[in-house]
């Protein structure tokens, strides 16, 4: 059981979301994990996006394998706080407050649309319900926001089994990423794996090129840029585009060469979890 943190500066767009959602669905198909991810954001439908269609009055949510009807779930990450105040939330409780995308395999507590005040207070209750979750799911995945106070954050980094720090291909986020890794410990342990989101592997920014710049000894893991995944990460289509790509080989071509990096990286958060225990 392992939590695993996806954190970028915040200062810009490096693909953290949709990169998370690639690899937590290839997980789930390829790998017999019960998976979490939690949502840390508030009003930000980029996860929610890539798995299920935005609907203003939905009776109930179908998962791929199986339905999850329970009323709770509709209540999401503020219906799981609730109880955590009163006490009575139990680690298997959680799966009533997810939304199911693979029966027994993988859910999202989806992030907060409610009231900007009351997200500053569910906020806090962030570690508690991860560190809540770890006993329960294998994998618990957190997509940790900006909007999430340094010191909650802070918390959940240090909690963390696996931090993915995420980059994007410029020089400007890689050097800010250098000086950043000076001034929180953390960021230069083993606990840190680095992700190139959106990877153009035509740009002389390669993974070989950043690894030796960082000098990282195993090269940095990437999730390519895909006209195809991204489209599917605006139209709930996720699981369904990996499922039909599914035996796409061959990195010539564009979908084999995202896939075997998904792959690539999917393996190297699996060897470096096993590699820390």
């Amino acid at each position: 059981m392992s939590i695993v943190t996806f954190w970028n500066n915040g200062t810009e767009q490096t693909g953290k979301t949709l990169s998370l959602a690639a690899i937590c669905t290839h997980l789930a198909i390829e790998h017999n994990y019960r998976i979490l991810v939690v949502s840390t954001g508030y009003q930000d439908e980029n996860l929610d996006n890539c798995f299920w269609e935005q609907k203003k009055k939905a009776k109930k949510n179908l998962g791929l394998f199986g339905p999850n009807t329970n009323v709770a779930m509709q209540e999401g990450i503020a219906g799981l706080t609730r109880m955590m105040k009163s006490n009575k939330m139990a680690p298997e409780h959680i799966t009533n407050y997810t939304k199911i995308i693979f029966k027994d395999r993988l859910e999202i507590l989806p992030t907060f649309k409610g009231d900007k005040n009351e997200y500053n207070d569910i906020r806090r209750y962030y570690p508690d319900i991860i560190n809540l979750a770890n006993n329960y799911y294998d994998l618990v995945f957190v997509d940790l926001d900006k909007q999430v106070q340094d010191d909650i954050a802070d918390n959940i980094m240090n909690n963390s089994n696996l931090i993915v720090v995420n980059l994007s291909q410029r020089l400007t986020s890689i050097n800010q990423f250098m000086e950043l890794r000076e001034e929180k410990p953390i960021l230069n342990t083993k606990k840190t794996l680095l992700l190139i989101g959106r990877y153009d592997k035509f740009s002389k920014y390669s993974i070989k090129n950043i690894s030796r710049y960082l000098g990282e000894k195993n090269k940095v893991s990437t999730i390519p840029y895909n006209t195809l995944f991204f489209e599917a990460c605006e139209e709930a289509r996720v699981p369904d585009l990996f499922l039909s790509l599914r035996k796409t080989t061959g990195e010539d071509d564009r979908n084999g060469f995202f896939l075997a990096e998904v792959k690539r990286t999917v393996d190297n958060i699996i060897y470096r979890l096993e590699d820390l225990r």
